[in-house]
């Protein structure tokens, strides 16, 4: 397959950018978009030019790191896939596809694609965790919960952490990114005992970092590649006024 690109260069967050066009050839139907990227930086290294930089790790859907807009969407045309799993057998022969970084004011570019998403990070740090003493794991049997309560910390648990839902947000908020770290712990018992700190040191943090507010439009649960429900934005709203 034969594909135009129009792929968003930027030099670093002080430097404007625009998009430059390439093309690619004899692209195989079952390459992941990521290997296409890959096949293109070979052709650009051995002409002497500078490759495109973007976001990686194992490239098996679950690590959060691939973050592009394509085409307008994050992670690309199909539902609950993120960019590595997407191929190229979803696009049609010839076509144009744009290829952009997250943006989000949160998410300054590092370099052409590769956006820096520590404030996701930071939002974790200041809450998202349990505070418990390492070797003396108990049983985990003895502690009885309910088998809705472990699906809903599951599901809430399934965040991978791209911040597609703040890409995809028009205000740029990490609602959803964080009210699913403070959910899948508020259903478990192991999570209630910190869960007032945490709630309201999460919330302000999210706050202070320039991510915006939840406005319900409900895009980033339909760009999530976990499908996360916008039900524990909710959650941690009532959570947070209470």
């Amino acid at each position: 397959m034969e594909f135009k690109l129009k792929i968003w260069r930027q030099a670093n967050s002080r430097e404007k950018g625009k998009m430059v066009d390439y093309e690619v050839k004899d692209i195989s139907p079952d390459t992941s978009f990521l290997e296409m990227l890959d096949q293109l930086n070979e052709s650009l290294v051995l002409r002497g030019e500078s490759p495109i930089s973007f976001d990686h790790d194992c490239r098996e859907g679950i690590c959060g790191q691939c973050s592009l807009f394509i085409n307008g969407r994050a992670h690309g045309p199909l539902d609950q896939t993120s960019t590595c799993q997407l191929h190229m057998r979803s696009f049609s022969e010839g076509e144009t596809i744009y290829v952009e970084p997250f943006r989000a004011a949160a998410f300054p570019i590092r370099k052409d694609l590769s956006v820096d998403r520590k404030a996701l990070d930071k939002i974790i740090s200041s809450g998202g965790y349990i505070s418990v003493s390492t070797g003396q794991a108990p049983e985990a049997n003895q502690t009885r919960i309910s088998s809705e309560a472990v699906e809903q910390a599951f599901d809430a648990a399934s965040c991978i952490g791209c911040g597609a839902c703040v890409a995809s947000c028009k205000n740029s908020s990490a609602a959803l990114f964080t009210a699913a770290k403070i959910s899948h712990l508020y259903q478990l018992p192991q999570g209630k005992m910190e869960h007032k700190k945490r709630i309201e040191t999460m919330v302000e943090t999210m706050d202070a970092l320039g991510f915006g507010a939840c406005s319900n439009t409900g895009a980033c649960e339909v760009e999530c590649p976990q499908g996360i429900s916008i039900a524990h934005i909710a959650l941690m709203n009532r959570e947070f006024w209470k």
